[in-house]
């Protein structure tokens, strides 16, 4: 029973930094080794939706099991899908379609999107106008594609190496204008048509995609439709070595829900994933951002996650369609995201599609807390003083739970004196000293547990408050006061880190000295080796911690000078 309540205490401490070092396996590509992320979803290849015939597929058409060959690299060398030689005059070319909210750029190869960026957020210097998510680059590669595969029947359609002809019309959305259309047209490829309309809404990231498949032959087709995010494995640039958060494609459906995938399980091959399905989306997500494929609730799909190349993966469904008697057509109309993790509007595009702004298995929590931050900002309009009044809120919570643990505390540190007195006369005699500790503790009135529980009880919600403040896109770029002109960037001058430690070793000499001569000196020494980790934190972290710091600080003075305890600054001596 040595000191019951320290030993809690570091335990906590212990279970922190063995968070830090799963987040420093995870940044680094390894596998978390204490907290594995949550199961993730195969990268084996998805079946077609009914058995096909072995047919020659369109170079670059996505590999699935009926269909043997593999998705191209974007950007490779490669013939178009079967463009009929008598269209000579289609080239390819890349356009821009602009929203007051998106800047996007299609490649008239398939009518794929290359290119999307965001004028109302800033890029990763913080300084220029414009974030980029997707990119078709020498350094980048993360693209938007669909077009058709063979169904039952077979045959050989328009796919996303088919080069198209873009439809003449309006490239920007002007004042006034509500929606803006962009329209791809194919040739004819085994006696298929493939049109493709992306409608893009006044201040939305989410796309309407119709794809309007005509039979122009002299015989019913039965092709299936695929629609997949092709993107590379790099990392993030500007990632954090002291905190990691997940990139990779990710995928939900009613039935087994939120599903991450690392890049290095489908480098394996190592994982499983529900085939199909009737519902959900797949996506790729990354700190901040997304993209996803939505297909309408009821329609049949197939899933599949694979490596399309070196470095490049991709992340797709397949829904097939009913027969096309000749001269007639049909349309199928998906959602593309693309787009910041704003989380109210994405819960209004899908069911699910919130998840990607990941909390992890603390979701339960970290929701009302976003929802109750939101609502705080909607009334101060500053993300800084808005994550103050949430920790206000939250310590008058919790307040009567605090002045019980700080007031064991303080009882503690008022017998202190007497343990120590005891623990040096029976030093040789241990049985002796744990039988006088208890005696002491029963006579004083001390429970050495009574600190620990009502802090432990506040634990999660603390570490869910940390998920929303890391997860929240409305931090990044979002000025505080004075200096910090980024809440979810470093502090520029690190004066919130050295308030960080200033606070930390004040609220240490509130609390009641070890009388393990060893524990006393890591008790100063821990808090200073854990705030270093603070000058590398976003500046809005180390402002929720030290919020919670000083108020904790407040109370915990007040309950020991009311008890006739004052702080003692006296440091461990060192031999």
């Amino acid at each position: 029973m040595n000191d019951i309540r320290r030993t809690i205490l570091w335990v906590i401490f212990g279970f922190s930094m063995v968070l830090l070092w799963d987040q420093w396996q995870l940044f680094n590509g390894n596998k978390a080794t204490f907290f594995p992320a949550p199961a993730p979803v195969a990268s084996s290849p998805a079946p077609a939706a009914s058995p096909a015939p072995t047919a020659s597929v369109p170079t670059g058409a996505p590999a699935i099991s009926a269909l043997p060959a593999p998705v191209s690299l974007p950007g490779a060398v490669a013939t178009p899908g079967a463009v009929p030689a008598s269209t000579p005059s289609v080239t390819k070319q890349r356009l821009v379609v602009g929203t007051d909210v998106l800047s996007l750029t299609f490649d008239t190869e398939g009518g794929s999107l290359i290119g999307s960026s965001f004028p109302r957020l800033k890029d990763v210097d913080g300084k220029t106008d414009g974030f980029v998510l997707l990119d078709e680059s020498a350094a980048r590669v993360y693209v938007a594609q669909s077009g058709l595969i063979a169904g039952a029947g077979g045959g050989s359609f328009p796919t996303h190496k088919t080069l198209m002809t873009a439809v003449p019309g309006e490239r920007q959305l002007k004042d006034g204008q509500d929606s803006l259309e962009v329209k791809f047209e194919s040739a004819e490829v085994g006696g298929v048509k493939l049109v493709k309309t992306y409608t893009l809404k006044r201040g939305a990231y989410d796309i309407a995609v119709r794809h309007d498949i005509v039979n122009t032959g002299t015989a019913s087709v039965s092709p299936q439709l695929y629609m997949q995010l092709v993107r590379d494995g790099n990392k993030l640039p500007g990632e954090s070595a002291f905190y990691s958060t997940f990139t990779g494609p990710a995928l939900y459906t009613e039935a087994k829900k939120y599903q991450k995938v690392e890049f290095s399980d489908i480098e394996k091959n190592k994982v499983e994933v529900e085939k199909q399905a009737s519902n959900g989306y797949v996506a790729m997500v990354q700190h901040y951002f997304a993209s996803a494929w939505i297909l309408p609730d009821g329609l049949q799909r197939d899933i599949f996650l694979r490596k399309v190349d070196t470095n490049l993966y991709a992340v797709g469904m397949i829904t097939p369609l009913q027969a096309i008697a000749p001269g007639a057509a049909q349309s199928t109309t998906a959602t593309l995201f693309v787009g910041p993790q704003i989380e109210n509007q994405l819960e209004a595009i899908t069911p699910g599609l919130e998840l990607v702004k990941d909390y992890g298995w603390l979701t339960i929590l970290a929701k009302p807390l976003y929802w109750l931050l939101d609502k705080l900002h909607g009334i101060l309009q500053n993300w800084g003083w808005s994550i103050v009044a949430l920790v206000v809120l939250l310590k008058i919570a919790f307040y009567w739970l605090n002045a019980k643990a700080y007031a064991s505390m303080a009882k503690m540190k008022a017998v202190n004196p007497k343990i120590m007195e005891m623990r040096e006369r029976l030093k040789d005699k241990p049985q002796e000293m744990q039988v006088a500790m208890m005696k002491i503790y029963k006579e004083e009135k001390v429970n050495p547990m009574g600190g620990c529980f009502p802090i432990m009880i506040q634990i999660p919600v603390f570490i869910a408050l940390y998920w929303v403040l890391l997860s929240s896109v409305e931090m990044r770029n979002a000025p505080w006061t004075l200096w910090i002109k980024d809440l979810s960037s470093p502090d520029p001058f690190y004066i919130l880190p050295l308030l960080m430690t200033a606070t930390t070793m004040l609220q240490t000499a509130l609390n009641p000295t070890p009388p393990d001569p060893m524990q006393a000196k890591l008790m100063w020494f821990m808090p200073l080796i854990f705030s270093v980790m603070f000058f590398f934190f976003p500046a809005g972290l180390v402002l929720y911690w030290i919020t919670n710091n000083i108020l904790s600080i407040a109370q915990q003075w007040v309950i020991n000078t009311r008890m006739g305890v004052p702080p003692q600054f006296n440091l461990p001596k060192f031999k």
